[in-house]
């Protein structure tokens, strides 16, 4: 019987399961196109701690800014 190998998920699949809940959350709030005021009254945090979130979020997907980040939370 042949040994049936499950394949290893994408690179991008990966880095977006490093991100904590609250950086996906953030990450998504910004793909809406929400300014970081705006989504500090969503989660009840300041604006610095959005910047905050979003630096880690670019730091752990490897980009450099939210249309990059936008850009590889929504490729296929």
């Amino acid at each position: 019987m042949p040994v049936q190998t499950v394949p290893e998920p994408a690179a991008s699949v990966r880095k977006l399961s490093g991100l904590t809940n609250r950086e996906r959350e953030v990450l998504e709030a910004v793909a809406t196109g929400e300014p970081s005021k705006v989504i500090a009254r969503q989660f009840g945090i300041s604006s610095r701690t959005v910047q905050k979130h979003l630096q880690r979020v670019y730091a752990k997907l490897g980009v450099r800014g939210r249309i990059a980040a936008i850009l590889f939370l929504t490729k296929p």
